[in-house]
């Protein structure tokens, strides 16, 4: 339950609780185990991505809550409060939504990496065929929905 604005708590508790991630039926645990390790590789990536331009940390993230929302609800719970991966999933759970700014970081690290491909020694179908993979995935990532505006808070 949110408290008013007028109270002395700080602003992260006046904000309303974070929904629960949604649950999923037990899978057997060979397949729980394949699925956490997929996880865990999934986010080192993603997280290597946010230092490494070209390597994206939007899918990875996306790929390791999939994953551990299958195989560890610790994890999946983990990450979906997460303070920098939580909005990724709850955003694409709520409508397969990506926020402008996650659109705009992917624009501009992959026309830098199409613009390192065209100055460097890179054979010339590769930089073509990277830069045309690219613009694939940003076409079809500025295709998707953005979440919706979170209200401002009421004035004092």
């Amino acid at each position: 339950m949110p408290l008013p604005p007028s109270s002395s708590a700080p602003p992260e508790a006046q904000r309303t609780p974070l929904p629960p991630p949604p649950p999923h039926a037990p899978l057997p645990l060979p397949v729980r185990w394949l699925l956490l390790a997929f996880a865990a590789l999934s986010l080192t990536l993603g997280v290597i991505g946010i230092f490494v331009p070209g390597l994206p940390t939007t899918v990875f993230v996306l790929m390791a809550g999939w994953a551990a929302a299958r195989s560890s609800p610790r994890l999946h719970a983990w990450l979906w409060r997460h303070p920098l991966f939580g909005s990724m999933l709850r955003n694409w759970a709520d409508g397969g939504c990506v926020s402008r700014r996650a659109k705009w970081s992917a624009t501009a690290l992959m026309g830098l990496c199409a613009v390192v491909l065209a100055v460097s020694s890179a054979p010339r179908w590769v930089a073509i065929g990277s830069s045309a993979c690219m613009a694939c995935v940003l076409a079809w990532l500025w295709c998707r929905p953005e979440p919706a505006a979170e209200a401002p808070p009421p004035a004092p």
